[in-house]
């Protein structure tokens, strides 16, 4: 779908939408599930304007919502900080970014990257024990941040190190736990002496604040960040004992109110949201108060997901007649022209994705925004009014059948009014789409 705002290229898709559901329900040979990402809520809440998707085929549709509305029936749609701790810092770093008027230890863990599980797994022996520690400072933050945790699940994703890391157990040695806790007693004027080894989520989180104390305030040579390879923190586990237990400032408060992106059970979402495309169900994931960078991780992780379960049906042979479709909106930000990596995920669609029965629907405003890639195994084309003729020249090259009706698209500006392209008819022919709900 290409056109300028407001002139129904959402309306178009509702349309396609709403005739896969009622195409569906007349006969029982093709599965079909459909996966919307809905940016501005529109397809899963009714507004003044126009009525939902949803509310139309309400027995058709589930809706997955992160900020659930009263009036539209949805499950929550979280992601699980703890279990994916690269992606979940890059989610709290942009989610800081946006905050603006960052400065100090904020700005620098609003930067930070963490290594994945994987990556943590295929490290050398010393690598490996400062990658886990690097996690466990994250898991700390959250918790002294009140994010909940499956600690029975976490305990298991970090195994024994030798003099490392052990689930809840950061392995520092007795030399350094009796230095760390004998400057806190004297701190705090106590004699509480060294606790035993963490167990437990929250009491890993008081060993390294204890340690982050310790760091940030004695002068101690063993602790200190000059690049070492014998030391024990580099500058980022600095970043992070400072934002776990800083001196000043308002520390991992910062990320307090971003729990409502999280829940110990996302993973589960996953497999319901794969379950409902099974069942022929159409899923609005409504992403309309999201962050950027939230709406392109859930795109990347769901869609990814699905491309995993059709290659999962062809490679056994259970593909049968089971298709699925992904609706896509401002489409240049997951797939922008500039793209060089063409691994990824809808590039796969792109290129893999007839053959395993996947269907890629996505609109902007400007097809030179594009990845050329994308658009030269697009077969389908609604085109509305563009105001560039530089656009309609870069559709001309896109297609060529597009090529002698530029002035057409440049001229007409009627909400509706769309130049259609299909692969079983190859002639642009116009139509005037119907007002969804009308």
């Amino acid at each position: 779908m290409f056109g300028k705002t407001r002139l129904g290229k959402s309306n178009v898709v509702k349309i396609i939408a709403n005739a896969t559901i009622e195409a569906l329900s007349s006969q029982s040979e093709y599965k079909c599930g459909q996966l919307i990402f809905d940016i501005n809520g529109e397809y899963a809440n009714t507004n003044h304007q126009n009525i939902s998707l949803r509310e139309m085929h309400s027995e058709h549709c589930q809706v997955y919502a992160l900020i659930q509305k009263d009036e539209t029936p949805s499950k929550p749609l979280r992601l699980n900080f703890y279990t994916d701790p690269s992606e979940g810092m890059r989610v709290l770093g942009s989610l800081l970014q946006a905050e603006g008027n960052l400065s100090g230890y904020v700005k620098s863990f609003a930067n930070l990257e963490l290594p994945t599980f994987e990556l943590c797994n295929n490290m050398g022996f010393g690598e490996k024990i400062r990658a886990y520690r690097k996690i466990q400072l994250f898991w700390s933050i959250l918790n002294q941040s009140a994010f909940q945790a499956n600690e029975g699940e976490l305990k298991a994703l970090i195994p024994h190190v030798a003099n490392g890391p052990n689930g809840f157990d950061p392995g520092f040695t007795d030399e350094i736990r009796l230095k760390v806790y004998s400057f806190i007693d004297a701190e705090s004027g106590t004699s509480d002496g060294v606790p035993a080894r963490p167990k437990t989520l929250s009491q890993m989180k008081r060993e390294y604040a204890s340690v982050a104390k310790y760091v940030l305030n004695s002068k101690d040579p063993l602790l200190s960040t000059s690049g070492q390879k014998n030391e024990l923190f580099d500058g980022d586990d600095v970043v992070m004992l400072t934002f776990l237990n800083p001196n000043t400032g308002r520390g991992t408060q910062w990320i307090t109110d971003y729990k409502k992106y999280h829940s110990p059970d996302a993973q589960n979402l996953i497999k319901q949201i794969i379950d409902d495309l099974n069942e022929s169900k159409t899923v609005i994931l409504d992403l309309g108060s999201a962050d950027d960078k939230v709406r392109k991780y859930f795109s990347n992780m769901i869609s990814t997901a699905v491309f995993q379960e059709q290659e999962r049906k062809f490679t056994s042979n259970s593909l049968n007649s089971h298709f699925v479709n992904l609706f896509f909106e401002e489409a240049h930000n997951l797939f922008p022209r500039t793209v060089k990596d063409n691994t990824d995920v809808y590039s796969r669609f792109a290129k893999e994705g007839a053959k395993f029965h996947i269907g890629m629907i996505y609109s902007t405003q400007s097809p030179s925004t594009i990845s050329q890639e994308l658009l030269a195994q697009t077969e389908n084309f609604f085109v509305g009014h563009l105001s560039s003729q530089d656009e309609a020249r870069s559709l001309g090259k896109v297609n060529v059948y597009y090529d002698g009706v530029q002035q057409d698209i440049l001229s007409s500006k009627t909400p509706g009014y769309m130049r259609m392209l299909t692969q079983s008819h190859r002639f642009v022919v116009p139509v005037q789409v119907k007002h969804f709900g009308s």
